[in-house]
């Protein structure tokens, strides 16, 4: 009994009970039923109480022995988990389940969501790319997204570091989407703690994983898919010639989605993807006149930031004196700078707010990798990675 790539079936019929509802995630959470499988077995069996009843008998035709289901104590547990995390089941088939979703083949069955759901129902686009991203890169992802949700799209994530938390940021105070690859109530990575919680209050966050499972590194492909699932188009900022960011391409692609990216110097390895993404046929991005141009006619109604709402920008940090850092501490500092450079020149008074410290803490930095040769400094207060 295996998972198929493909599936004719039409979508089931959503649940209308609550035993229904049980049935169905009883019947996903059993081993080897996935997407495609679960819905070939609801279209062969007509429920999934029906399903469940005959799950045993098909997999020892499929050479499965001793196969048991799900438990019923494990959805039960699951359950209680939601309920504590305020998560919402939607169902495919469901009015708040999203539209464009539900039109794949592999669309999830169920998804777990906490946050504002109603966003599922707006025009979205997806921003993607490198989670050791550039200055340049952050700075693009932010302006997209703030500019994208301007002219009345949700923008979508998937709440990584770098290019995915740049775009969550920026986009926030319209309200943003984040697919995780664990379960809903798990953040990854622990650092994006507080803005999963503010997008659970303000935005939206998804995953089709079971509560409390901690994300593993075959659950990003999947996720990925939803990203791409959920958008008319998915822009990448910055992606490596191998990386999760050019398998939601992919997705998209094979998904019918638009997809387009930004290009970047040919020696940042951090540009390699999209500009390969580019030379294969991939619109090229310069701002979001492009996205929206690259997208169908009869766009959303613009929207306006609400009032005192934020920026999306990181807080600056106040000067004040110097505390003396561990040598730990420096050699992070060291990492975030040269994570942030690259090939292309980058002002040194937008490295310092990105990296939101004082300048009197950056500019000794800035000095000593200066004089150890990892970075150039030009003309006009400009720096780049040494190359």
């Amino acid at each position: 009994m295996t998972e198929e790539q493909f599936s004719s079936y039409h979508p089931p019929l959503p649940p209308t009970t609550e035993e229904d509802r049980f049935s169905w995630l009883r019947l996903l959470r059993s081993r080897r039923v996935g997407p495609t499988t679960f819905r070939r077995l609801m279209h062969e069996h007509g429920s999934a109480q029906n399903a469940l009843a005959a799950l045993p008998e098909v997999a020892q035709a499929a050479g499965v022995e001793g196969y048991e289901i799900c438990p019923p104590g494990i959805v039960e547990a699951e359950l209680k988990a939601a309920k504590a995390a305020q998560a919402r089941l939607l169902c495919l088939g469901d009015s708040d389940y999203p539209e464009h979703l539900a039109e794949l083949a592999d669309a999830p069955p169920l998804l777990w969501a906490i946050g504002n759901v109603s966003l599922l129902q707006r025009p979205s686009i997806a921003l993607v790319g490198a989670r050791n991203a550039s200055s340049l890169g952050t700075r693009m992802a932010r302006a997209l997204a703030h500019d994208l949700e301007s002219a009345g799209y949700t923008v979508i994530s998937g709440l990584a570091r770098g290019i995915d938390t740049a775009a969550h940021l920026s986009s926030l105070p319209f309200g943003t989407i984040a697919v995780l690859a664990g379960g809903v109530d798990v953040i990854y990575p622990a650092e994006n703690m507080h803005l999963a919680e503010d997008i659970g209050r303000r935005g939206l966050r998804l995953s089709e994983q079971p509560m409390r499972l901690a994300p593993q590194a075959r659950h990003f492909p999947r996720r990925n898919r939803i990203i791409s699932g959920l958008a008319q188009a998915v822009v990448v900022v910055e992606a490596a010639a191998k990386s999760g960011s050019l398998i939601t391409a992919r997705d998209a692609l094979d998904q019918g989605r638009e997809v387009l990216a930004v290009p970047g110097h040919p020696f940042d390895a951090r540009a390699a993807g999209c500009n390969m993404l580019i030379r294969d046929g991939a619109t090229l991005v310069r701002n979001a006149e492009d996205v929206l141009a690259a997208l169908p006619a009869n766009p959303p109604a613009p929207r306006r930031q609400p009032a005192g709402a934020e920026t999306g920008h990181p807080p600056q940090r106040t000067s004040g004196p110097q505390a003396k850092r561990s040598l730990r501490e420096t050699a992070r500092l060291h990492m975030q700078i040269l994570d942030r450079l690259g090939p292309s020149p980058v002002a040194e008074d937008q490295l310092i707010r990105d990296l939101s410290l004082p300048p009197g803490e950056i500019g000794p930095v800035l000095v000593d990798l200066e004089l150890d040769g990892k970075i150039n400094r030009q003309a006009g207060g400009l720096l780049s990675l040494a190359t």
